[in-house]
């Protein structure tokens, strides 16, 4: 299986993009290296503008050049895109539905060793409350290009959150469609709702469960938000009972948004696997993983519990 930073195809895909439209321009804050903007800044240096250690300036620009017509990119760790911009974001960038594309690295506990200070575990919470926000989550390499091209065609703004170590590449993957998730394998005992570096471990849990002739059912819900109801409600459904997996506080995400949405529509039993309310800590990618109990074994043994009551 191969191994892909979504970083590098996030800056590749930007140099392919800048090479097609003139219309694009690209932000960061002094981080073009880790978020991989680097590459169109060598490109195109005078279509890129680093702003430093300025975040909330460099949003508040980004909503200025965007009100004179262009399509612009703003990049930084996920913490600091979401937390310390927020005002901006806000007040800037959605209340008058520019079109931003923000697109954050460094999300969730995988960033490892930096700790809980540029941890973002709750990023998704605080994008997905404010109006004219579209919010996508990645699982692989590949479908960070795809997001990032049909970001391009879609009016508005949108948040799209990359991790920083590797993801591994998912195979059968189908058509990106912003606002519509997909099957990469059926069942009929549970359906496994995930996404980002989560959808692969919830393969992996499938694969584990099977072997225990428990067949589960895994979406990848890239999209936050708009949240795919139409995929929720057949699956729903099907198999009657759900976990849903994220690399983010069970508070706010995409279980949050599962279940509030099952829970007026279609009433079923929703467990959340993700972050509980804590911070993150240094370490490790793969011990934070086990630590905060988001590995294909803790998956399996909540689905095991489910299943039984």
């Amino acid at each position: 299986m191969e191994l892909l930073y979504q970083r590098d195809i996030y800056g590749q895909t930007l140099v392919e993009l800048g090479r097609k439209n003139k219309n694009i321009v690209v932000l960061d804050a002094d981080l073009s290296s880790s978020t991989r903007t680097a590459l169109f800044a060598r490109e195109f240096p005078e279509r890129f503008f680093n702003f430093g250690v300025a975040e909330q300036n460099m949003m508040a620009t980004a909503a200025g050049l965007a009100s004179c017509g262009k399509i612009v990119f703003v990049s930084t760790f996920a913490l600091f895109a979401t937390g310390r911009a927020w005002d901006q974001v806000r007040n800037s960038i959605c209340y008058n539905n520019f079109n931003v594309k923000i697109v954050a690295s460094h999300a969730g506990i995988t960033v490892g060793e930096d700790g809980a200070s540029h941890q973002a575990i709750e990023d998704i919470a605080v994008m997905r409350c404010i109006p004219n926000m579209t919010i996508i989550v990645p699982c692989d390499g590949p479908e960070t290009r795809e997001a990032v091209l049909k970001a391009v065609e879609k009016e508005g703004p949108v948040y799209i959150r990359l991790g920083r170590a590797k993801f591994p590449t998912i195979e059968n993957k189908k058509q990106f469609e912003i606002g519509k998730a997909y099957s990469l394998c059926e069942g009929e005992d549970l359906t496994i709702v995930a996404c980002g570096i989560m959808v692969n471990t919830a393969l992996n849990a499938a694969a584990m469960l099977r072997k225990e002739h428990i067949n589960a059912a895994v979406l990848n819900m890239h999209t936050i938000k708009p949240l795919d109801k139409e995929t929720l409600l057949k699956y729903a459904h099907l198999t009657k009972y759900f976990i849903v997996c994220e690399e983010h506080m069970t508070t706010g995400g995409l279980g949050s948004a599962v279940a509030e949405f099952l829970s007026e529509m279609y009433p079923i039993p929703v467990i959340r696997i993700g972050i509980g309310d804590r911070f993150g800590q240094s370490g490790n990618p793969e011990e934070l993983l086990k630590e905060y109990r988001l590995t294909a074994e803790d998956i399996v043994e909540k689905a095991k519990v489910l299943l039984k009551k």
